[in-house]
């Protein structure tokens, strides 16, 4: 396994770090953001520092060849880049169209002045990006079954 990923889960467990004691030594409304932030980086940081390790053990040197194998020929393979190209197209229409109504929708919830919280704009976008995976592994399944 390459340093470069043992040296970026380094880095990513420092920066939780100074979330934390950003979090840890202020008292702003963002602290529970900057917790947030904390776990956000320390970990996946960690899980890349085991990784890195376990990968890299001499026993484990030869399945961890096969795997980069595996993965190169799935990234290269010509019949699946034309599937998650569709799928990401199909996606990119459906988004057009959702992200178009939306603004209709909110504009006129504004200027009826029933939108005077703004947490739903965050549980909305928190809603769009969950349709977005989700509908990215379903088109792609879907698509795939013709093939």
């Amino acid at each position: 396994m390459k340093k470069s990923h043992l040296i970026t889960g380094i880095v990513y467990v420092l920066v939780g770090i100074v979330f934390l004691v950003a979090a840890l030594f202020t008292e702003t409304k963002i602290n529970s953001l900057l917790f947030g932030f904390t776990g956000a980086c320390i970990g996946p940081g960690i899980l890349m520092i085991c990784k890195y390790f376990y990968w890299s053990s001499p026993k484990n040197k030869a399945v961890y060849e096969e795997k980069l194998e595996r993965e190169r020929i799935e990234l290269h393979d010509e019949m699946k880049n034309l599937i998650r190209c569709k799928t990401a197209m199909y996606l990119y229409v459906a988004g057009l169209f959702i992200i178009s109504f939306s603004m209709v929708v909110f504009s006129v919830l504004d200027s009826l002045e029933i939108l005077k919280n703004g947490n739903i704009f965050v549980f909305y976008l928190a809603g769009y990006m969950a349709f977005q995976i989700i509908g990215g592994i379903v088109i792609y399944k879907h698509i795939m079954k013709k093939y």
